[in-house]
Protein backbone atom coordinates (compact mmCIF):
# COMPACT_ATOMS: atom_id res chain seq x y z
CA UNK A 1 0.00 0.00 0.00
CA UNK A 2 1.41 3.48 -0.97
CA UNK A 3 0.16 6.50 1.32
CA UNK A 4 1.43 9.42 2.94
CA UNK A 5 0.63 12.96 3.54
CA UNK A 6 0.57 15.85 1.19
CA UNK A 7 0.93 12.79 -1.65
CA UNK A 8 -0.73 10.75 -3.81
CA UNK A 9 -0.96 6.84 -4.67
CA UNK A 10 -2.95 3.71 -5.19
CA UNK A 11 -4.33 2.01 -2.40
CA UNK A 12 -5.22 -1.44 -0.92
CA UNK A 13 -8.92 -1.56 0.94
CA UNK A 14 -9.67 -4.78 2.97
CA UNK A 15 -13.22 -4.82 2.87
CA UNK A 16 -14.38 -8.24 4.05
CA UNK A 17 -13.41 -11.29 1.77
CA UNK A 18 -11.71 -9.16 -1.01
CA UNK A 19 -9.43 -6.00 -1.22
CA UNK A 20 -10.38 -3.22 -3.23
CA UNK A 21 -8.03 -1.04 -5.21
CA UNK A 22 -8.11 3.18 -4.58
CA UNK A 23 -6.57 5.84 -5.87
CA UNK A 24 -5.55 8.53 -2.96
CA UNK A 25 -4.81 11.76 -3.52
CA UNK A 26 -4.40 14.27 -0.14
CA UNK A 27 -3.00 17.91 -0.68
CA UNK A 28 -1.12 19.17 1.80
CA UNK A 29 -3.69 21.27 3.59
CA UNK A 30 -6.35 18.99 2.99
CA UNK A 31 -9.01 19.50 5.65
CA UNK A 32 -11.46 16.96 4.44
CA UNK A 33 -11.48 13.95 1.85
CA UNK A 34 -14.22 12.55 -0.30
CA UNK A 35 -14.86 8.85 -1.27
CA UNK A 36 -16.20 8.89 -4.88
CA UNK A 37 -18.66 5.98 -5.02
CA UNK A 38 -18.94 5.20 -9.11
CA UNK A 39 -22.32 4.64 -10.74
CA UNK A 40 -23.17 1.27 -12.82
CA UNK A 41 -20.58 -0.09 -15.42
CA UNK A 42 -17.95 2.59 -14.21
CA UNK A 43 -14.97 2.64 -12.28
CA UNK A 44 -12.53 4.49 -11.05
CA UNK A 45 -10.96 5.53 -14.07
CA UNK A 46 -14.54 6.99 -14.64
CA UNK A 47 -13.64 10.37 -16.47
CA UNK A 48 -16.39 12.31 -15.02
CA UNK A 49 -15.41 11.36 -12.26
CA UNK A 50 -11.69 12.45 -12.25
CA UNK A 51 -12.50 15.56 -13.27
CA UNK A 52 -14.74 16.47 -10.36
CA UNK A 53 -12.19 15.09 -8.20
CA UNK A 54 -9.90 17.27 -9.94
CA UNK A 55 -11.66 20.28 -8.90
CA UNK A 56 -12.16 18.80 -5.24
CA UNK A 57 -8.35 18.53 -4.80
CA UNK A 58 -8.05 22.35 -6.43
CA UNK A 59 -10.28 23.43 -3.69
CA UNK A 60 -8.13 21.57 -0.92
CA UNK A 61 -10.47 18.84 -0.53
CA UNK A 62 -8.29 15.22 -0.38
CA UNK A 63 -9.66 12.58 -2.75
CA UNK A 64 -10.67 8.76 -3.01
CA UNK A 65 -11.63 6.80 -6.20
CA UNK A 66 -12.18 3.28 -5.69
CA UNK A 67 -13.37 0.38 -7.38
CA UNK A 68 -16.29 -0.78 -5.68
CA UNK A 69 -16.22 -4.52 -7.24
CA UNK A 70 -12.84 -6.38 -7.04
CA UNK A 71 -11.44 -7.67 -11.32
CA UNK A 72 -13.01 -10.91 -10.86
CA UNK A 73 -16.75 -9.71 -9.75
CA UNK A 74 -16.05 -6.89 -12.72
CA UNK A 75 -15.64 -9.72 -15.65
CA UNK A 76 -18.73 -11.78 -13.99
CA UNK A 77 -21.11 -8.42 -13.97
CA UNK A 78 -20.42 -8.04 -17.87
CA UNK A 79 -21.41 -11.62 -18.50
CA UNK A 80 -24.47 -11.47 -16.63
CA UNK A 81 -25.00 -7.26 -16.59
CA UNK A 82 -26.53 -5.63 -13.36
CA UNK A 83 -25.80 -8.85 -11.16
CA UNK A 84 -23.75 -6.87 -9.04
CA UNK A 85 -23.49 -3.58 -9.98
CA UNK A 86 -27.11 -3.00 -8.74
CA UNK A 87 -26.45 -4.67 -5.69
CA UNK A 88 -26.88 -1.64 -3.60
CA UNK A 89 -26.32 -3.59 0.30
CA UNK A 90 -23.14 -5.25 -1.59
CA UNK A 91 -21.83 -1.22 -2.52
CA UNK A 92 -22.73 -0.68 0.54
CA UNK A 93 -20.53 -3.27 2.45
CA UNK A 94 -17.56 -1.56 0.55
CA UNK A 95 -18.39 1.98 1.06
CA UNK A 96 -18.27 1.45 4.83
CA UNK A 97 -15.26 -0.38 4.39
CA UNK A 98 -13.57 2.21 2.18
CA UNK A 99 -14.72 5.04 5.46
CA UNK A 100 -13.53 2.66 8.38
CA UNK A 101 -10.20 2.60 6.23
CA UNK A 102 -10.04 6.14 5.89
CA UNK A 103 -11.00 6.76 9.63
CA UNK A 104 -7.69 4.43 10.78
CA UNK A 105 -5.74 5.37 7.98
CA UNK A 106 -2.58 7.92 8.34
CA UNK A 107 -2.99 10.58 6.18
CA UNK A 108 -6.76 10.95 6.57
CA UNK A 109 -7.37 9.61 9.88
CA UNK A 110 -7.65 13.23 11.18
CA UNK A 111 -10.00 14.15 8.05
CA UNK A 112 -13.93 14.34 7.71
CA UNK A 113 -15.29 12.99 5.32
CA UNK A 114 -17.78 12.92 2.31
CA UNK A 115 -19.00 10.83 -0.33
CA UNK A 116 -19.77 11.62 -3.96
CA UNK A 117 -21.80 9.03 -5.49
CA UNK A 118 -23.11 9.00 -9.20
CA UNK A 119 -25.83 6.27 -10.21
CA UNK A 120 -26.35 3.17 -8.09
CA UNK A 121 -23.19 4.57 -6.43
CA UNK A 122 -25.43 7.52 -4.92
CA UNK A 123 -27.95 4.82 -3.76
CA UNK A 124 -24.71 3.03 -1.98
CA UNK A 125 -23.27 6.36 -0.30
CA UNK A 126 -26.61 7.62 0.96
CA UNK A 127 -26.67 4.12 2.98
CA UNK A 128 -23.04 4.29 3.99
CA UNK A 129 -23.88 7.82 5.23
CA UNK A 130 -26.73 6.34 7.10
CA UNK A 131 -24.71 3.48 8.72
CA UNK A 132 -21.80 5.84 9.97
CA UNK A 133 -23.13 8.69 10.87
CA UNK A 134 -20.38 9.92 12.99
CA UNK A 135 -18.15 9.27 9.87
CA UNK A 136 -19.69 10.95 7.22
CA UNK A 137 -20.33 14.92 7.09
CA UNK A 138 -21.95 15.32 3.74
CA UNK A 139 -23.22 13.55 0.62
CA UNK A 140 -23.54 15.01 -2.99
CA UNK A 141 -25.25 12.96 -5.63
CA UNK A 142 -24.41 13.09 -9.11
CA UNK A 143 -27.30 11.78 -11.30
CA UNK A 144 -28.18 9.31 -8.85
CA UNK A 145 -30.87 7.11 -8.05
CA UNK A 146 -31.32 7.90 -4.34
CA UNK A 147 -34.47 5.86 -4.74
CA UNK A 148 -32.52 2.92 -4.27
CA UNK A 149 -31.54 3.48 -0.75
CA UNK A 150 -32.95 1.47 2.00
CA UNK A 151 -32.21 4.18 4.70
CA UNK A 152 -33.12 7.31 3.41
CA UNK A 153 -34.99 8.18 6.72
CA UNK A 154 -31.24 7.59 8.68
CA UNK A 155 -29.59 9.84 6.56
CA UNK A 156 -28.42 12.73 8.75
CA UNK A 157 -25.22 13.88 6.68
CA UNK A 158 -26.34 17.30 4.44
CA UNK A 159 -27.10 16.30 1.00
CA UNK A 160 -27.04 17.52 -2.35
CA UNK A 161 -28.50 16.24 -5.47
CA UNK A 162 -27.65 16.84 -8.78
CA UNK A 163 -29.72 15.99 -11.86
CA UNK A 164 -29.37 17.36 -15.46
CA UNK A 165 -33.26 19.10 -16.56
CA UNK A 166 -33.36 16.61 -19.57
CA UNK A 167 -32.73 13.56 -17.51
CA UNK A 168 -36.62 13.30 -16.57
CA UNK A 169 -36.96 9.84 -15.37
CA UNK A 170 -34.10 10.20 -13.15
CA UNK A 171 -35.61 14.03 -12.00
CA UNK A 172 -38.73 12.36 -11.27
CA UNK A 173 -37.06 9.54 -9.40
CA UNK A 174 -34.90 12.44 -7.19
CA UNK A 175 -37.95 14.67 -6.35
CA UNK A 176 -40.11 11.38 -5.23
CA UNK A 177 -37.65 10.98 -2.09
CA UNK A 178 -37.33 14.53 -1.33
CA UNK A 179 -40.50 14.10 1.20
CA UNK A 180 -38.28 11.07 2.63
CA UNK A 181 -34.87 12.71 3.40
CA UNK A 182 -34.47 14.08 7.10
CA UNK A 183 -31.25 15.78 6.87
CA UNK A 184 -30.61 19.17 5.47
CA UNK A 185 -30.81 18.84 1.79
CA UNK A 186 -31.06 20.38 -1.81
CA UNK A 187 -31.99 19.30 -5.09
CA UNK A 188 -30.13 21.11 -7.71
CA UNK A 189 -31.12 21.13 -11.59
CA UNK A 190 -28.74 21.55 -14.21
CA UNK A 191 -30.67 22.90 -17.00
CA UNK A 192 -30.61 21.27 -20.44
CA UNK A 193 -27.78 18.52 -18.94
CA UNK A 194 -28.74 14.66 -19.79
CA UNK A 195 -27.80 11.92 -17.47
CA UNK A 196 -23.78 12.18 -18.02
CA UNK A 197 -23.58 15.55 -18.24
CA UNK A 198 -21.60 15.48 -21.39
CA UNK A 199 -23.47 19.39 -22.63
CA UNK A 200 -20.85 22.14 -22.74
CA UNK A 201 -20.55 23.60 -19.10
CA UNK A 202 -22.65 21.07 -17.35
CA UNK A 203 -19.72 18.72 -15.72
CA UNK A 204 -18.52 22.30 -14.60
CA UNK A 205 -21.44 23.18 -13.29
CA UNK A 206 -21.89 19.59 -11.12
CA UNK A 207 -18.26 20.54 -9.98
CA UNK A 208 -18.88 23.98 -8.61
CA UNK A 209 -21.99 22.68 -6.95
CA UNK A 210 -20.20 20.01 -5.57
CA UNK A 211 -16.83 22.37 -4.36
CA UNK A 212 -19.08 24.48 -2.36
CA UNK A 213 -20.84 22.00 -1.18
CA UNK A 214 -18.42 19.91 0.64
CA UNK A 215 -16.47 22.78 1.38
CA UNK A 216 -19.64 24.58 3.28
CA UNK A 217 -20.17 21.10 5.47
CA UNK A 218 -16.41 19.51 5.49
CA UNK A 219 -14.24 22.54 5.66
CA UNK A 220 -14.75 26.03 8.38
CA UNK A 221 -12.18 27.45 5.58
CA UNK A 222 -13.00 30.00 3.45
Amino acid sequence: MTERVGGAGTVSIPAGEVTLVGDLVVPAEAGAVVLFAHGSGSSRFSPRNRYVAGRLRTAGLATLLMDLLTAEEERRDRVRPGELRFDVALLTERLVAAVDWLRSAPSTRSLRIGCFGASTGAAAALDAAAERPAEVGAVVSRGGRPDLAGALEAVRAPTLLIVGGADTAVLALNRGVLPRLRCEHRLEIVPGATHLFEEPGALEQVAGLAVAWFRRHLTVRG
